[in-house]
């Protein structure tokens, strides 16, 4: 059977229209949905090209591997935790806080680096534990820093509260309830941890119960 130059594979087409940036976000995008849907050991280059509407020398053109492929994926679509809440009171910058961690948790990417982890071997888990740790955990812990320090400085947390285990408490709970219980966090369940833990936790002793909170 001859084909024409007039009747070229649809994707090897769409292929040709989008270069650079705009074919690489359509790649990892479509990694990603794959992660989501049939998982870690179900999710191919070959279908991650499909479902990019490319060829799958594009996909290996960029990354070598499937492991490449998805920790950039997960890594570019994770959301960002860069900027502490400031709404007046550390009881209200936490529970703030806390639900922006709980979105980066149950996004699509988290969602499917959390599948990713599950179906991992023990050395291609280390990889990806990374990427919780760095795209999560550690700006968690960095804006948990600056919540506190301001507490301080309004007088609102004791000043010996700024130490590494307070800071250790809310990503190590979250990930917790999350992965060992495998449970999600509602919104009662977020001011429960910040009432009944965090605010008697940073207090200042024998200040009134309601001023982290006011």
């Amino acid at each position: 059977m001859v084909t024409s130059r007039w009747t070229a594979a649809p994707a090897q087409a769409a292929s040709l229209r989008r270069r650079g940036a705009v074919l690489e976000r359509a790649i990892l995008d479509a990694a990603l949905e794959q992660l989501s849907t049939v998982g870690w050991n179900g999710l191919t280059m070959e279908g991650v090209a499909a479902r990019a509407q490319t060829g799958k020398a594009a996909v290996y053109r960029r990354w070598p591997s499937k492991e490449d492929l998805v920790a950039d994926a997960l890594k570019a679509g994770l959301p960002s935790l860069t900027e502490a809440p400031d709404l007046g009171s550390v009881r209200d910058d936490l529970l703030e806080l806390c639900r922006q961690v709980r979105e980066a948790m149950y996004s699509q990417p988290g969602f499917a680096l959390r599948s990713v982890l599950h179906e991992c071997d023990v050395a291609q888990a280390e990889r990806f534990q990374s990427l919780i740790v760095g795209g999560v955990i550690e700006p968690t812990k960095h804006l948990l820093r600056e919540i506190v320090h301001r507490g301080i400085e309004r007088e609102e947390v004791r000043p010996d509260a700024a130490n590494s285990y307070v800071f250790d408490v809310i990503p190590a709970m979250m990930m917790y309830r999350s992965k060992v219980c495998a449970s999600e966090w509602s919104e009662r369940d977020l001011e429960e941890m910040i009432d009944q833990l965090m605010v008697p936790l940073l207090r200042r002793a024998g200040a009134d119960p309601r001023a982290a909170g006011a």
